[in-house]
């Protein structure tokens, strides 16, 4: 494979790192959109049943399975005089912002098999279009940063801008488009917010995946260039796909953040039922909530060096991951066992240890989310010396596929467990029985942790840390050299 500039000595711009960082805001905006309001939205406002629109999501996620490999596949191998990913990414934009706003905008008065499909078709559209985008993203990033501590600076600002961005996208939704009023307690069952919140969104993710594009087109000349003999047939699509999972570091990765993510997605999809009706917090107490996370994403954002170099990216992976699943399970369990402890609802310390136990918590996720996508980076340098093809679209595809594969599972869990517990539609605060409070409360927090507990697990097989990484990027010199 031809490169043109592949030095692991090269050191990006302070602005291209930027650019490539804030392209993160549109695939927050379209993550809040996916996972932290639709189950709420189509359950709560809609009207479809949970189970229906599990159903509807376990479809899509089907789709993505096809379509993250191949999108991937094409990214590697994808020629032009404007690179391999920045045509894809731009091509994505649109379809995206259009989708999504459609997604937030079903016709009035359908029957449940008409909001099933309307719901169906727009979650592909939206997670296959964004998918044109996301995955060359991050492959980019892998392309752009060659050494092993400026992957950790890139992808820290990747995760931090993205959160930043989502958390002030929070204050908004929740602040503006969704206040407590008199007719909507909580402010969240207003169904006019939903079609301003789409329409925004979607601006939001147009300009900002819009910036990336321009913002890291100066780094062209110096990527990789994909083999003109690649072959873009099925049966090797499904032998590098193969090729990928044989290999032990990333297996581990991949099955161990599947498993983590599913407990972080049904925790997300829960947050406006847990938030709102088993802690009685009002809409506005989750827009302090996000103007906190804003400081906490700040705060990670300086503690990631620090963790990389004093625990290297195995051990962040799995303190921060195991910190990020403990402190929620804490204030839950203690509400569960009616400990004499902990505050009732109403008292201003519910809300006090909630944004607490989510200031760590957001720091904790952000040192594991910059540490999850630099370490498929690594992976991909390891690859690329195991099998002597260099295919980050594809890696980061199969990423992609396991956080969203995750999303939509935590999607049809939490949509089975309303159905389940029999959770009212347009249910007011303070008006569910407390049996199903409690029921919520439990399959949100300990019955899943579970599944986070063993995917930490999985961290322990990785084996790639900065020394084995110095001695695989000194091999694929070596390599290059010779040929």
């Amino acid at each position: 494979m031809a490169e043109k500039e592949n030095s692991s000595s090269r050191t990006l711009s302070l602005p291209v790192m930027f650019s490539f960082a804030f392209g993160g805001v549109g695939q927050a905006a379209v993550a809040m959109g996916i996972y932290g309001f639709l189950l709420f939205y189509y359950q709560q406002i809609v009207g479809l049943s949970g189970s229906l629109t599990g159903l509807a999501l376990g479809i899509a996620l089907v789709v993505d399975g096809i379509s993250d490999p191949l999108i991937g596949s094409i990214s590697d191998r994808f020629r032009s005089r404007f690179g391999r990913r920045h045509p894809m990414m731009l091509f994505a934009i649109i379809p995206t912002a259009i989708s999504f706003i459609l997604l937030y905008s079903p016709p009035d008065e359908l029957t449940q098999t008409g909001y099933f499909i309307w719901l169906t078709f727009f979650t592909v559209a939206v997670r296959t279009a964004i998918t044109f985008y996301n995955v060359p993203h991050l492959a980019l990033g892998a392309e752009m940063a060659k050494n092993y501590e400026q992957r950790s600076s890139l992808f820290a600002m990747h995760t931090v801008i993205s959160g930043i961005g989502g958390a002030g996208l929070g204050v908004a939704v929740y602040w503006i488009i969704f206040p407590t009023t008199e007719t909507f307690n909580p402010g969240t069952l207003n169904p006019d917010g939903y079609i301003v919140f789409g329409l925004a969104a979607a601006a939001i993710m147009s300009v900002t995946m819009l910036a990336t594009v321009l913002g890291t087109s100066r780094e062209i000349p110096h990527l990789s260039e994909p083999d003109p003999r690649a072959d873009l047939s099925m049966m090797n699509l499904l032998r590098e796909m193969a090729e990928v999972f044989r290999d032990r570091d990333f297996l581990a990765i991949f099955l161990g953040f599947l498993l983590w993510y599913l407990f972080g997605f049904i925790e997300m999809v829960g947050m406006p039922f847990m938030a709102l009706h088993f802690w009685e917090l009002r809409t506005e107490d989750l827009a302090y909530l996000q103007a906190l996370n804003l400081v906490a994403l700040l705060l990670a954002f300086f503690l990631m060096p620090i963790a990389t170099r004093v625990l290297d990216k195995k051990k962040t992976l799995i303190f921060s991951s195991l910190t990020a699943i403990v402190l929620p399970n804490i204030l839950i369990c203690s509400r569960l066992i009616d400990a004499p402890w902990y505050p009732e609802n109403g008292s201003p310390w519910v809300l006090y240890n909630y944004l607490g136990a989510a200031f760590v918590g957001v720091i904790a996720s952000t040192l594991c989310g910059a540490s999850y996508y630099s370490v498929y980076a690594d992976i991909a340098d390891s690859h690329e010396l195991k099998t002597g093809k260099r295919m980050e679209g594809m890696i980061y595809a199969t990423q992609q596929f396991s956080s969203k594969a995750a999303g939509a599972l935590g999607l049809m869990i939490g949509g089975a467990v309303l159905d389940f517990i029999e959770f009212p539609k347009m249910a007011a605060q303070g008006s569910i029985d407390s049996q199903i409070i409690w029921e919520l409360g439990f399959f949100v927090g300990p019955a899943t942790s579970i599944f986070s507990a063993v995917g930490i697990g999985m961290f322990l097989f990785y084996r790639i840390d900065r020394a084995r990484h110095a001695e695989i990027v000194e091999a694929l010199r070596t390599t290059r050299d010779k040929n």
